[in-house]
């Protein structure tokens, strides 16, 4: 793909979340199952019915601007997936395969925020509010479970993982 105007690097950013949200699909079950905390489990299943929002409000996006979701598989989505099976393999005290998997998500979840700013930020400068409206909800929820996450680990999953020899 070649970046030629601001419009072309909004529908590449645009695929890239895509292909970000389509691998989370697949690797959020994962996490789920793996999580001993009954809360962090919830929060894992919960975010799971989210992305699947999330990816169809990427289509909705796609509609408005006339593109669509292809485009090449999202490289960085693909190493932190990555990382969180790495801790999937990981044998230890659940308290703190629970931190580490909130380690892991929060990595993510500091990604796709990173991604859904910049992309609502293009379609502003575009003039596209309505992608930008779209764009901002899911903002708000990727946002929303990088806190939940952070209180859950701070309030519970973390404390339980330091009190372990």
């Amino acid at each position: 793909m070649q970046l030629q105007s601001l419009e072309d690097l909004f529908v590449e950013q645009l695929q890239d979340l895509y292909s970000a949200e389509q691998q989370l699909i697949e690797a959020l079950p994962k996490l789920a199952s793996a999580a001993s905390h009954e809360e962090l489990r919830d929060a894992f299943e919960k975010h799971l019915a989210e992305t699947r929002q999330h990816a169809k409000r990427l289509e909705q996006v796609f509609s408005q601007v006339g593109a669509t979701p292809g485009g090449e598989r999202c490289k960085g989505m693909e190493g932190l997936i990555a990382e969180g099976q790495h801790v999937l393999q990981m044998q230890g005290d659940p308290s703190v395969i629970d931190a580490a998997l909130i380690a892991a998500a929060q990595r993510v979840e500091h990604y796709e925020i990173a991604g859904y700013g910049c992309a609502r930020t293009f379609a502003q400068r575009l003039g596209r509010r309505d992608a930008a409206q779209i764009l901002q909800q899911t903002l708000d929820e990727e946002a929303a479970t990088d806190k939940k996450l952070t209180s859950l680990a701070e309030q519970s999953i973390n404390p339980k993982a330091a009190a372990t020899v």
